[in-house]
């Protein structure tokens, strides 16, 4: 046993108190916790809030700020959110260089088409309309020049066909013909020099395509002399280096082609394609039918002596 003093047995009465006071009332929260319809400490309700049904639907009040325009001095920024932002320009990057040598599409400052097979010669038909400019497609020299439209339909000369036409011999060493022109451009003669994109003549349809739209009868192939008028028409599929020169690069070459192919045919090679012309044949003139005169008989005079 030991001696204690009366303010300590003061804070010991103290303490049991409050201790019995807190048991009972946890024992009461238990009990409101247990009683569906027990209120609990210091007026708070313990019943759990009511379950909305599954058909009520949540009421949402809000103030919607009414849209107004930006002002001019807004800092807002002026791309939308439906609107991307604008990037920069693309880099156009040029095509590679294939030659040292630059083409021009052969006819200038019109709408055209053409065709892109082989049909029956080795050339291809440039449809535009009449009077635009065929242009040289090369630097060069000019080999030769026929302004006189020859082709008869009777007849169908070869050499005559393609009309009115130019054919220069480019740097490259390639010939080109421009063919069923409708009129060559004033001061061309063989040997004149001309550059890539100059007028050589305007588009027409003379020749064997006087009875169709007109053109420009465009044919790639090698120098031979005039007789071998068939090597001039064509030799070379030329859509490939049409398309190239159209959609701008303008350095795709058909040099090693032509002369890779004059190198395996040789450069006068024979004729294969409508080659033949025309036998006009001049009508039979009928004999005439000789007509046998009677010989008048001589009279008989008879002397009465």
């Amino acid at each position: 046993m030991f001696a204690v003093d009366t303010s300590t047995r003061v804070e010991i009465m103290r303490a049991g108190h409050l201790g019995r006071w807190a048991a009972l009332a946890g024992a009461a929260l238990l009990a409101s916790a247990c009683s569906p319809q027990a209120t609990g400490v210091a007026g708070v309700s313990a019943q759990s809030p009511a379950t909305p049904s599954a058909s009520a639907s949540p009421s949402v009040t809000a103030t919607i700020p009414p849209q107004t325009p930006p002002s001019q001095n807004s800092t807002a920024d002026p791309q939308s959110a439906e609107t991307p932002p604008k990037g920069e320009d693309p880099v156009k990057i040029p095509p590679p260089k294939l030659s040292k040598y630059t083409y021009a599409f052969p006819v200038e400052g019109c709408r055209t088409t053409y065709q892109r097979q082989l049909l029956v010669l080795p050339k291809t038909t440039i449809w535009a309309a009449k009077g635009c400019a065929f242009v040289a497609p090369v630097d060069g020299v000019v080999d030769e020049v026929n302004t006189l439209n020859k082709w008869s339909p009777t007849t169908d000369v070869g050499a005559d066909r393609e009309g009115r036409f130019v054919t220069i011999i480019g740097d490259d060493g390639v010939r080109y013909l421009g063919g069923h022109l409708d009129a060559v451009a004033d001061g061309l003669k063989p040997g004149v020099r001309v550059k890539a994109g100059q007028m050589l003549g305007r588009i027409g349809n003379s020749g064997n395509a006087r009875d169709t739209g007109t053109n420009l009868y465009f044919a790639i192939s090698w120098k031979t002399g005039p007789a071998y008028w068939w090597v001039r028409r064509g030799m070379v599929n030329p859509w490939d280096y049409l398309d190239a020169w159209q959609s701008g690069n303008k350095t795709f070459s058909p040099k090693k082609e032509t002369l890779k192919l004059r190198g395996r045919l040789g450069e006068t090679p024979r004729c294969a394609v409508q080659c033949a012309s025309k036998t006009v044949t001049e009508p039979k003139k009928k004999k005439k039918k000789k007509t046998r005169v009677k010989p008048t008989p001589t009279p008989i005079i008879i002397n009465p002596t």
